[in-house]
């Protein structure tokens, strides 16, 4: 990612464009009262008509840089016959849209932009891409373990500190509690906290808690990508649905091995919508479990699938509910989106059922 000198340099230059506009750097920070800045005055040009601009640089392409950039140039005094205009290294389309509904001008280095001064000049550009690599220290803090410091704000809606964050990621992470797995560090929370915060998802004041639990669902969903599986074996038992999960709840005590069901397993928990007969469940080691529970594998007609994975997600925020422990609500959301219609229907469920509880622990 470029920093902030880099691109004013650009600037001065020529090196910036929005064709056919082109523009020219006329000075660098300039005060705007009270010893605030901007980053500079540039002039952009298109045939014989002008229009200078004051402007807010950013260095990052996040949603939070972005608001931030608007907030200022909304705040800050301009100098007498110029407008505000924010630069990005990226700008989305959708970006470029908000923009124009804020009366704000925006350019990137990547070609787009928009420039609009009553008239004078009317430019709207987008389309192109992204070549600029994220700068957050975790490449996507929405998929594999990290996405556990997400999930854990859609099941209650804020923590006094990192500390607390972290603390309560490893309480809830059943591999972490009850079998081998190292708790996840300070450091990787801090760093994921940091990439929500940038996109928005919490804010961090005095305490740190949830802002947009639909978006931050939506980014979950968005970068799902099922457990990395070792053996899928299928059986067929003799007991009834009740008597295998009191005996695979057994079994597990015993080793000292967790057994979680699957969220489209766990769908009945917190949803209605009817299951087949088949209970599948997770499990990070198969050879020892398998010895302890009677059946008959290839049956046509299994009752019982154990996955083998030792994907710390899916085990993350399991509930013991009678006799078994079923997956956590935000995993039955993440699978059922990444199923059919009717399971995303049901997800709709899953989704109201979190956003409601979120809202009663606000209160």
């Amino acid at each position: 990612m470029p920093t902030e000198r880099e691109m004013i340099e650009k600037l001065r230059k020529g090196q910036v464009s929005l064709p056919p506009l082109s523009f020219r750097l006329l000075e660098k920070e300039v005060e705007s009262g009270k010893k605030r800045r901007f980053d500079a005055l540039v002039v952009a040009s298109w045939g014989k008509s002008k229009a200078k601009f004051a402007v807010e640089c950013k260095s990052l392409s996040t949603p939070k840089a972005f608001q931030d950039g608007i907030s200022r140039l909304k705040t800050l005094s301009l100098p007498k016959g110029y407008r505000p205009l924010l630069f990005a290294p990226f700008l989305s389309e959708r970006q470029l849209q908000e923009l124009e509904q804020e009366g704000i001008s925006g350019l990137d280095l990547c070609g787009n932009g928009v420039v609009i001064v009553p008239r004078v000049l009317s430019v709207f550009r987008s389309g192109a891409q992204n070549p600029f690599t994220s700068s957050a220290p975790i490449k996507n803090i929405y998929r594999k373990n990290s996405s556990m410091v997400g999930r854990v704000f859609l099941l209650r809606s804020g923590y006094p500190s990192v500390q607390d964050v972290c603390a309560e990621i490893n309480r809830r992470n059943t591999l972490v509690s009850r079998w081998s797995k190292k708790p996840m560090s300070l450091s990787t929370v801090s760093k994921a906290l940091k990439t929500l915060e940038e996109d928005l998802v919490i804010s961090r004041d005095d305490s740190i808690r949830v802002l947009q639990p639909d978006r931050l669902l939506e980014k979950l969903s968005d970068n799902y990508v099922p457990p990395k599986i070792g053996e899928r074996i299928l059986l067929k038992t003799k007991e009834d649905s009740g008597t295998v999960q009191e005996l695979l709840l057994r079994v597990s005590q015993e080793l000292g091995l967790p057994l979680v069901a699957a969220g489209t397993s766990s769908v009945s928990r917190y949803a209605v919508m009817p299951r087949g007969d088949l209970l599948s469940v997770y499990c990070p080691r198969l050879e020892s479990i398998l010895e302890r529970i009677p059946g008959i594998q290839g049956d046509r007609f299994p009752n019982l699938e154990f996955v083998e994975t030792e994907d710390e997600t899916v085990y993350f925020d399991a509930r013991r509910e009678g006799d078994f422990w079923w997956a956590s609500p935000v995993q039955v959301y993440l699978e059922l989106m990444a199923g059919d219609k009717r399971d995303r229907e049901t997800a709709e469920q899953v989704k109201s059922l979190l956003l409601e509880n979120l809202e009663r622990d606000r209160q």
